[in-house]
């Protein structure tokens, strides 16, 4: 899988160009027999092709812009980028007119010298954790691809466009899990920073509370490389540390409960490679995970948000994707009191979750507490789609609420149904949290 490091290295040397990535990544995303066709809304091939030309004009000359100077990059449907209609995997937005500017996490990638080959796929406005699109196709996993099984959402095509190989790196959107959640079912390193380190603005909102830019990408370095990037900070390595003297804290709760066979076993099998190389595990009681009914009732901070900003399009709910559409009217009835009683909720939840993990580099859990169901499964009624919507949201959306970063690391073994291991941190611990990411994805691999 490509790799930031192994590329930049490779167009250093003079082993590849720029030109030859973005045609191999246009290739897989036109290729019929893939899911191309699903995973992007639009493909940018011909000003990738001139901005990979631009690129390597500028390497030759000894201009490298950044690590990811030259790399393809794709775009969740979500972002402005000048010029185009932003969707958001809608398509009541289609006539909207175009963007003036690109988003600011847009203008940042491009300005680093990333090339975009194209928008992806998405829930349509980014609500809900399974994947499906009715307007537009939903992408299928890429494990036992020919049964067809849901890519988790929102961030839908970002995950198999990762996963596929037809990107370097896939920016997404965070509200709930939605770059957790598609990463862990598909395989692939999610990385979803503190909600303000990396502006929203010029991102389609699902939620002004609980939004994060972040990206899906194939290791922790990589992730670390985009996060000081997005955040408008200078890429530097990150510290070296080592499994030996990490304290991690599992929390007990509902998180570590009722987990599939294969994602109990992963888990399992990771929390012990970690114990074995000389990390120091504590489980400790954590009851203020077992609360998320009071945390997303009626839709929480998403629900009511959401309500606010599809208000001008009421008119046309019926456009909507219907469970979308269901999700959206539960915010009309969420009271001003209400609100603010959840704010006060989250103050306290912050608080606590914060003192409990003061003395932890890092809390751990799986990211998804099941292996991805076929999509004949989620879809086969609302009853299934909302069982199934609400089981792959489970843990993330926790780490929402505290306003935290947390990371989706592959925890599987070859050929298994994909498994996350998540990594979580409180506000504002990013860069720490990612050199605790590296050295756990160091141990997992035998490293």
């Amino acid at each position: 899988m490509w790799t930031v490091a192994q590329l930049a290295a490779d167009l250093a040397a003079g082993k590849t160009s720029s030109r030859a990535l973005v045609e191999q990544a246009l290739a897989r995303i036109e290729d019929r027999a893939g899911e191309g066709s699903r995973s992007f809304l639009k493909v940018y091939a011909d000003s990738a092709r001139a901005e990979a030309d631009h690129a390597d004009r500028l390497r030759k000359s000894g201009v490298r812009r950044s690590p990811i100077d030259g790399l393809p990059v794709s775009l969740k449907d979500l972002f402005d980028v000048a010029g185009d209609v932003t969707r958001a995997g809608s398509k009541i937005l289609a006539k909207n007119p175009p963007a003036r500017a690109d988003a600011p996490a847009v203008a940042r990638l491009r300005a680093a010298g990333a090339i975009f080959v194209g928008r992806t796929n998405m829930v349509e406005f980014a609500f809900g954790g399974v994947g499906l699109n009715p307007h537009y196709g939903t992408p299928k996993n890429p494990y036992d691809r020919k049964t067809g099984r849901v890519p988790g959402g929102s961030s839908s095509g970002a995950a198999v466009a990762q996963s596929d190989g037809m990107a370097v790196i896939s920016l997404g959107t965070d509200t709930r899990g939605s770059i957790r959640g598609p990463a862990a079912l598909c395989g692939v390193v999610g990385w979803k920073p503190s909600a303000h380190r990396v502006p929203r603005e010029g991102a389609f909102p699902l939620s002004y509370t609980l939004d994060s830019v972040g990206p899906l990408v194939n290791s922790v370095a990589c992730a670390a490389v985009c996060d000081a990037l997005l955040a408008g900070e200078e890429p530097r390595p990150l510290p070296a540390l080592h499994a030996k003297g990490l304290r991690l804290l599992l929390p007990r709760s509902s998180v570590l409960q009722d987990l599939d066979e294969e994602v109990s076993a992963a888990f399992a099998a990771s929390v012990s490679k970690l114990a074995q190389a000389g990390a120091s595990i504590t489980e400790v009681a954590v009851p203020a995970f077992d609360r998320q009914d009071e945390y997303f009732r009626a839709g929480g901070f998403s629900g009511a948000e959401a309500y606010e900003i599809h208000r001008p399009h009421l008119e046309r709910i019926g456009e909507f994707d219907a469970r979308v559409g269901k999700r959206v009217l539960l915010g009309k009835d969420f009271l001003a009191a209400d609100y603010v009683a959840l704010g006060r909720l989250r103050a306290r939840f912050i608080r606590e979750i914060e003192a409990l993990a003061a003395p932890f580099d890092a809390i751990l859990m799986p990211t998804v507490p099941c292996a991805a169901p076929t999509i004949e499964e989620a879809d086969r009624s609302n009853d299934d789609y909302f069982r199934w919507n609400a089981r792959i949201l489970r843990n993330n959306g926790l780490v929402n609420f505290l306003g935290g970063c947390a990371a989706s690391l592959p925890c599987h073994e070859p050929g298994a149904a994909p498994v996350g291991l998540m990594v979580c941190g409180t506000a504002g611990s990013d860069r720490h949290l990612l050199a605790v990411c590296a050295a756990i994805e160091r141990t997992l691999a035998g490293d």
